[in-house]
């Protein structure tokens, strides 16, 4: 089992449709940090990978997006992904996300409680779901901005919500492989938590029998995928090893994405699980203070960047650099 090498979430990853759309409801509605602007680092396609954090990018708090608008490219939501990405947010602040969703016209549902919590769906304008989740356990440091003050602010992750028709191997492989625990059930919601649990390190599996399928590749409107942070290489290797030996032999070779290295591997239930390490991080290339302000390429894109940049969606970031 790795629950000895998973520190928690790393970041999750999903398609979404226009770019600037996507940085408005990051930035002016969710109120996180655009801390991040660059681009998919494998393939041709340019398109831009945007990161949204809490005011320290921590690990745990970056939700990453792929705009595939102006490509024209959609994937299908269904069983078999991701289906609800939740935040911590501090106690008592849940009736401020109503109104401000209300301000803003985000489709939201009502105050709900489960697992002993205060939860709030909202959606992202291509259908994605999110949650907050009241947590004030969570010490991180959100972001504040003009609307949303430090007493509401965005903490970082709290957990995953997994899609799956059949519960029972998904089960086995965040129990066995992750090495979570089994917590308690509600109704057609499992919980499961990693060390001491709480934020960062939940996860749900929601039983959806009748569900269809979801697509599974990169597209508008899901999440791709989940990633789990370990520390160094030698964490990751460690992961590989172990999850190739308890037979799931489609587990990746190791990624470089700049700011990370990754291997992913399909879990029984659909969904996809990266690894990620935590030791490279944002600032390789700009300073902390200025994270997000402009587009940054890894090494092996800059002898393309002009192409590159001709057929990107213009962006505006409307968040300023911290003050140092």
């Amino acid at each position: 089992m790795l629950q000895n090498l998973i520190n928690g979430i790393h970041h999750v990853t999903a398609g979404v449709a226009g770019a600037q759309e996507d940085v408005d409801f990051f930035t002016t509605i969710v109120g996180q940090r655009l801390a991040k602007q660059t681009v998919l680092m494998d393939g041709p396609l340019p398109i831009y990978h945007l990161y949204y954090t809490n005011a320290d990018a921590d690990i745990g708090s970056a939700m990453t997006t792929f705009p595939y608008g102006k490509a024209g490219i959609k994937a299908r939501r269904g069983s078999g992904q991701v289906k609800i990405t939740s935040y911590t947010v501090p106690s008592n602040s849940l009736e401020f996300w109503v109104e401000h969703f209300q301000k803003h016209h985000v489709r939201h549902g009502t105050i709900e409680e489960r697992f002993g919590q205060r939860r709030l769906t909202f959606m992202h304008p291509c259908g994605l779901e999110f949650e907050f989740v009241e947590d004030d356990t969570d010490t991180r440091r959100g972001y504040v901005t003009d609307d949303v003050s430090i007493n509401e602010a965005v903490k970082g992750f709290h957990s995953v919500t997994m899609s799956v028709r059949e519960v029972e191997e998904q089960n086995r492989f965040i129990t066995e492989v992750l090495g979570f625990q089994f917590i308690g059930q509600e109704r057609n919601y499992y919980q499961y938590e990693l060390k001491e649990g709480g934020a960062n390190k939940t996860i749900y599996v929601v039983h959806e029998p009748d569900l269809p399928q979801g697509s599974w590749g990169l597209g508008a409107g899901t999440i791709h995928h989940v990633a789990f942070a370990v520390d160094t290489d030698d964490e990751l290797n460690q992961v590989r090893e172990i999850v190739t030996g308890l037979g799931f032999t489609d587990m990746s070779e190791i990624k470089d994405r700049y700011y990370f290295h990754s291997a992913y591997v399909r879990s029984p239930g659909g969904i996809l699980c990266e690894f990620t390490t935590s030791d490279i991080g944002f600032t390789i290339d700009e300073p902390f203070e200025e994270l997000g302000q402009k587009l940054h390429l890894p090494p092996w894109k800059l002898k393309d960047s002009e192409e590159i940049m001709s057929q990107l969606e213009p962006i505006t970031n409307p968040q300023k650099p911290l003050v140092k």
